[in-house]
């Protein structure tokens, strides 16, 4: 069955207020973080589905990973994933037909971003084919490249002055007509840099560096914008601050410990990686009730990232190691294989536990993306809102594609046949 196409118009209300209620009503079932909790606020008033979930092992929980149904799951699990399918599939663009692209275009480009960026590119659908783009965040600006050649303009804003030279060689190389330019975009010069003809363009650039983007693009009346949003937790304020008229309507205000529930889940880790992640978050597990203990405070105590060779310690040096790191005092000595046996059976409860939050973690990025997307029809654009790749190939995948209303008609070919 094809998929849906992206939602625009009057879809992209009526499909943020679906989401906004789901969510809100909601809250109280994915706010609360497993991890950090020893019970959860919503486990006395739905204790079938807590048990039910307690009682799971880490295996099952894995290998629940990525799904929504779960048929055995007591109720309201069945009902919420149905309902969490439903508002998530917003649609997704037609790819352009396959194409051969310049060896030279991919040299330096790991090979899963240069997937990402041919499915970007071919999912870019404008009335008028761009002539100037506007690479945002752009490191060396391979995204910019890839779609400037053979014969647009480009401008690459980029922080990092080394990422700036290296662009900058590499357009002159393949002999594309580009400036990369020093800059903070969170500056106050950076207005100066976007014109009306451009068409702005990032991909996966995160939290307060695109919505500053969405801001001075629709300031400056650029014609077109496409925009891969990326982890939305990286915002200065505590509480995210919604953009639209609609999100300021609503009573869900997420915290930046909410927004990460956007970002907790991964589809590249290898075995190897999964396997010190599982281990590193069942010691964490143990150490915590351990401080809790220590301290007599029944509250979660945030510890740093560790070296993974802090998991070839001894788990009675790690906790000593650990304790003396966070200012806390020698432990007394105990059954230190009983303790490390609890964290990992807190894991497996954690790890199930968190299959409920999940329900909501694709609706709040589509909740968070229309939220963009309502801002900039707000601001006088024609906006579509898609998925532009599979899921396997980032789980961000999700694409706003903008155009002014007030653009001049000038029929073209669809632009990405001429890449």
């Amino acid at each position: 069955m094809p998929s849906p196409a992206p939602l625009q118009g009057p879809l992209l209300l009526e499909r943020f207020t679906a989401l906004d209620e789901f969510l809100s009503h909601g809250y109280p079932l994915w706010h609360p973080e497993p991890f950090t909790e020893l019970r959860l606020g919503w486990e006395d008033e739905l204790p079938d589905l807590a048990r039910w979930l307690r009682s799971r092992s880490l295996e099952q929980a894995e290998a629940s990973h990525g799904l929504l149904q779960l048929p055995d799951a007591p109720a309201p699990f069945p009902g919420l994933a149905g309902r969490s399918r439903e508002l998530a599939d917003i649609g997704a663009f037609d790819p352009a037909p396959a194409r051969e692209w310049p060896s030279a275009l991919c040299l330096d480009v790991p090979g899963r971003k240069w997937q990402q960026i041919q499915a970007f590119a071919g999912s870019l659908r404008f009335s008028q084919a761009p002539r100037h783009w506007l690479d945002w965040c752009a490191g060396k600006g391979h995204l910019g490249r890839s779609l400037a050649h053979p014969d647009a303009t480009l401008t690459c804003l980029e922080f990092d002055p080394l990422l700036v030279e290296d662009g900058q060689r590499l357009s002159d190389r393949l002999g594309i007509d580009a400036s990369h330019r020093l800059q903070d975009v969170m500056a106050c010069d950076t207005a100066a840099q976007l014109r009306p003809e451009h068409t702005a363009i990032a991909l996966h650039a995160c939290g307060d560096l695109h919505v500053r983007l969405l801001h001075l693009a629709s300031d400056q009346g650029c014609g077109q914008l496409a925009v891969a949003p990326c982890c939305y937790n990286r915002i200065d304020e505590a509480q995210y601050r919604p953009l639209s008229t609609a999100a300021q309507g609503s009573s869900l205000r997420p915290d930046r410990r909410d927004l990460r529930l956007v970002q907790s889940e991964t589809v590249t880790a290898g075995a190897r990686v999964r396997r010190q992640r599982d281990q590193s978050m069942a010691r964490r597990l143990a150490f915590d009730l351990l401080q809790r203990e220590q301290r007599g405070i029944d509250l979660y105590l945030p510890t740093p990232s560790l070296p993974v060779s802090w998991l070839e310690k001894p788990f009675e040096r790690y906790c000593h190691d650990l304790a003396e790191l966070k200012g806390l005092a020698t432990p007394a000595s105990r059954d230190w294989d009983r303790l490390e046996a609890q964290g990992r059976e807190r894991l497996a409860q954690v790890r199930n536990l968190e299959l409920l939050r999940a329900l909501f973690r694709r609706p709040l990025e589509v909740w968070l993306l229309l939220d963009r997307a309502l801002f900039l029809q707000e601001r006088g654009y024609q906006v579509q809102a898609g998925r532009f790749c599979e899921h396997r190939l980032t789980p961000r995948n999700l694409l706003l594609l903008a155009e002014r209303s007030d653009l001049p008609t000038e029929p073209v070919d669809n632009f990405v046949d001429d890449l």
